[in-house]
């Protein structure tokens, strides 16, 4: 097996504005792992906020290349052991692991759903759209100019007022204040019954306990966790408090952990959304694939990219048009 990575800057169709700044470009590291001639790639992309550090990732990635390329060709499972052993970062093991999902249904020629018995399901959920930081007024001429269904609207601060406009639209909408809610505006959501209006709240305040134990999973809002669940061992003190978890392969390690994280989510009653970091289409296509368990859905990241450097599957207008490839279905342009 052969390894290769490369960074790429990808750049954004227009500023992305959420509470913890503004964003005009992406950087992302592409590993490639190749075998008889057919590769497989996967996505981490350089997230200030989460400190992660490519430049930091080339050097483990060229620490640990020839342990990589020694490894046989083995299920899926058995080659995330095998990462699990090298103590990685998440999102790059994120990364080596789509990356070898996708090697790996190339190589069996079978697309990811013939390779896992749990992505059984009678629909699938339209994603979101993310409307970033800006006016209300702005953010609600932006909806209503959109061809998308959903829409995710970003915020910094806290106004009922706002709420009460957005409710006002009668379309599903969902906040996601990145952690910028206090406790007492979250007490006051709680008791506002135009917050069943909303899909979800995704993660309202800072994360950790000392925040989160001020959110009730029974009052009117639907609590989702962001931050606040990096894995599976957290979800049981979440359970009180968040009623849904989104769930991001960068943020947990890959699809490997994501389907463990999801099927012990479901065990708990939380709902599941499966989201997205701003990546390129390598990473949609592999988060999308676990679209089918979910009830929430918001992969539009590769929509903001102005140069997308692959093609696989595209979500369009919300709708999800999964490619019929082999493996993930992902070709670099």
């Amino acid at each position: 097996m052969k390894l290769n990575y490369q960074i790429y800057k990808l750049n954004l169709k227009e500023t992305f504005s959420i509470s913890y700044g503004n964003y005009s470009f992406r950087e992302a590291l592409i590993v490639t792992l190749s075998s008889n001639e057919i590769s497989g790639y996967g996505e981490c992309t350089a997230i200030d906020y989460y400190k992660i550090d490519l430049q930091s990732y080339l050097k483990i990635l060229n620490e640990n290349q020839s342990r990589i390329e020694n490894q046989k060709i083995v299920s899926p499972q058995e080659f995330y052991n095998f990462l699990s052993t090298l103590q990685l970062p998440n999102f790059l093991k994120s990364a080596l692991d789509c990356a070898y999902w996708d090697l790996f249904g190339k190589l069996e020629r079978k697309p990811f759903f013939e390779l896992t018995a749990n992505t059984a399901s009678s629909s699938i959920p339209e994603s979101s759209l993310t409307i970033s930081i800006a006016s209300i007024k702005t953010q609600i001429e932006k909806i209503k100019k959109s061809k998308w269904s959903k829409f995710k609207v970003k915020c910094n601060h806290f106004s009922e007022a706002d709420l009460i406009e957005l409710s006002n639209l009668n379309i599903p909408i969902a906040i996601d204040s990145n952690a910028s809610f206090k406790i007492a505006n979250c007490n006051r959501i709680a008791s506002l019954e135009i917050a069943t209006n909303f899909q979800y709240f995704e993660q309202p305040m800072q994360t950790g306990f000392e925040n989160y134990k001020y959110l009730n999973v029974n009052s009117y809002p639907n609590w989702m966790a962001d931050e606040d669940l990096q894995d599976v061992s957290q979800l049981k003190n979440l359970q009180n408090h968040y009623q849904s978890v989104n769930i991001k392969l960068m943020k947990c390690g890959g699809l490997t952990p994501a389907l463990h994280l999801i099927q012990e989510a479901k065990k708990l009653n939380f709902k599941i959304m499966i989201g997205c970091m701003t990546e390129s289409t390598i990473g949609i296509s592999a988060g999308a694939v676990l679209a089918p368990m979910a009830d929430f859905v918001d992969l539009d990241g590769a929509n903001l990219i102005a140069n997308d450097i692959a093609n696989g599957t595209k979500i369009k207008n919300g709708i999800i048009e999964f490619s019929e490839k082999h493996g993930l279905g992902i070709e670099l342009k």
